[in-house]
């Protein structure tokens, strides 16, 4: 079966979308085009391995895999266009043609969104009309806003050794904007697991009970790392830029990313033991 390779993929894919939407909070014009040429040549790579991997699962399924669905066929669509718009949008930050790059980058971030909302129904157990549709691309999108705002971060605070000059309001913003995800996610890991044991269907309900009595130890590290030691570590970055020092709080979002980003791989193997979105 090929749902432990999408599971896989699904950092990835998060990651590039939640990378350039993140994009859009540091301001444009108050840093040096570099850093945004440098961000998202980075954010774009990432979105070619998830093109790459989604096609090459689509050529080449895993043996005893479930046939093609015209919702995966569609995700693939999009995340093509997604890709593309991400390209588009690299290759103008090298001129100026504003309104080319300001569709191209709405193109990147829409498109990509579309497909990562899409790609969450394929993994959702229940029918349409269950409270899992719309469980799924919400958890989906917030862990893929984190990762973005966590890496975002750790590319901004690079930037300032470079440009030494730069206000720190660009650096608060993307803090800002972390721990506001952070909470986001905490509070939706309990709505979620509420929700799912009330009114979810027998799938999520019998999944609830194997990650509680199978998994424990799992869903123990998931928070333990992400949102619980992530939460701590923005908190002394937020310490760290009242002093300030700009390269302490890179280093401490360096140690962040590790957390979020192994945080999000246990949220994806409790999704591909229990097909959970925690």
């Amino acid at each position: 079966m090929d749902i432990f390779a999408r599971c896989f993929l699904l950092v990835f894919a998060q990651l590039y979308v939640g990378g350039v939407l993140t994009l859009s909070i540091p301001p444009f014009h108050g840093i040096e085009r570099g850093f945004y040429k440098s961000t998202a040549g980075v954010y774009l790579g990432f979105g070619l391995l998830v093109l790459i991997g989604r096609v090459a699962l689509l050529l080449h399924p895993p043996m005893q895999a479930a046939p093609t669905t015209t919702a995966e066929i569609v995700e693939l669509v999009l995340w093509t266009l997604s890709v593309s718009g991400g390209g588009l949008y690299l290759y103008t930050l090298w001129g100026e043609p504003f309104e080319l790059r300001a569709r191209a980058y709405v193109a990147a971030w829409g498109f990509g969104t579309l497909a990562l909302l899409i790609g969450a129904q394929t993994f959702r157990p229940g029918p349409f009309l269950s409270i899992e549709t719309i469980v799924y691309p919400f958890s989906f999108l917030v862990s893929a806003l984190l990762l973005g705002a966590v890496t975002t971060g750790m590319l901004l605070g690079h930037w300032y050794l470079i440009d030494s000059g730069l206000t720190l309001e660009p650096f608060w913003r993307v803090l800002r904007f972390f721990v506001a995800m952070l909470a986001l996610q905490a509070g939706l890991m309990v709505v979620v697991t509420g929700l799912l044991s009330v009114v979810g269907t027998p799938e999520s309900v019998r999944g609830l009970t194997q990650l509680l009595s199978e998994h424990r130890l799992l869903l123990v590290v998931r928070v333990l790392l992400s949102p619980a030691g992530a939460a701590c570590l923005a908190w002394m970055i937020w310490k760290t830029l009242k002093i300030p020092q700009t390269m302490a709080a890179t280093g401490l979002f360096y140690i962040a990313i590790l957390a979020v980003l192994v945080g999000e791989m246990m949220s994806r193997f409790i999704l591909f033991r229990t097909t959970l979105p925690l």
